[in-house]
């Protein structure tokens, strides 16, 4: 048991230095997307923000001042770029596509651990140089952020992660039988955009639909973490929020296996 444990901890990890030094490679891809992207993205969500209350002209909006919000969106930005996989599941949807994927389920290893394993590791490398912007901008501009709460944000923006690669996992499996499906991946993060709550606070939605988007494990991939960060909510809300993305993780895991089994089944590779 102990023998293959460290057999899978030596095998993903490998997995996950793949990823790290193949993404370092290309340098001034790798900057555009660790800065670049997320500083653009940031100026403009905070100035999205400065007409919402210029335009309303109010002090708080749901109780809150524009301060919160600039801080909210300044963190919003950076846990959305965590809690996205499209660049990796567009691989997987081109593996089974091509065939290329032949080489792979032959292997010892699970194509979902494959592709979990780089993930985890392009993002956690990522996250340790993006995560200065938020820092910096947040202590200069003097933004509401406790600080001491990120680490725990961040293990559940990561977390979440893992269920946002799962459902790509499922997503995937429907390339077995459909021959384009790159819309579905489409459609799908721009729906993670209103739910995880990267477009806007999901406490400003009115009831019902503001508990249910909270209850919800999509909540954990921007709105609990940025939420806890800049104080909107409590670790009662963060330990919620970390239940209900076990919840849907053994769930759709559940799902997502038996769909790859009977995928395997009818697949007939004529790739590489």
């Amino acid at each position: 048991m102990k023998k293959s444990f460290a057999v899978f901890w030596k095998r993903n990890l490998a997995f996950a230095k793949l990823a790290i030094v193949s993404n370092l490679e290309y340098r001034l891809n790798y900057f555009v997307d660790v800065i670049v992207q997320p500083v653009l993205t940031t100026g403009i969500e905070i100035l999205l923000w400065f007409a919402v209350f210029k335009g309303a002209n109010v002090q708080t909006i749901n109780g809150f001042g524009r301060e919160y919000y600039l801080s909210y969106a300044l963190w919003a930005a950076f846990f959305a770029r965590i809690a996205t996989s499209w660049m990796y599941e567009f691989r997987m949807i081109e593996e089974i596509s091509s065939g290329t994927i032949n080489s792979l389920i032959v292997r010892p290893m699970s194509f979902y651990e494959y592709y979990l394993s780089q993930l985890l590791g392009y993002k956690f490398i990522t996250t340790i140089i993006s995560l200065i912007i938020p820092l910096i901008a947040a202590h200069y501009f003097n933004l509401p952020t406790i600080y001491s709460r990120v680490p725990l944000a961040v293990v559940l923006c990561f977390y979440y992660l893992i269920l946002v690669h799962t459902i790509s996992f499922l997503v995937c499996c429907v390339a077995f039988h459909l021959t384009k499906i790159s819309s579905f991946t489409v459609a799908k993060n721009l729906l993670f955009w209103i739910l995880m709550g990267e477009l806007f606070p999901l406490d400003l939605t009115p009831e019902p639909y503001k508990s249910i988007l909270l209850k919800l494990p999509f909540a954990g991939g921007v709105f609990l973490p940025v939420g806890y960060i800049t104080n909107r909510i409590g670790l009662n809300e963060m330990i919620t929020g970390f239940i209900s993305v076990t919840i849907s993780l053994v769930v759709l895991n559940a799902l997502a296996s038996v769909l790859w089994k009977k995928s395997l089944a009818t697949y007939a590779g004529t790739g590489a």
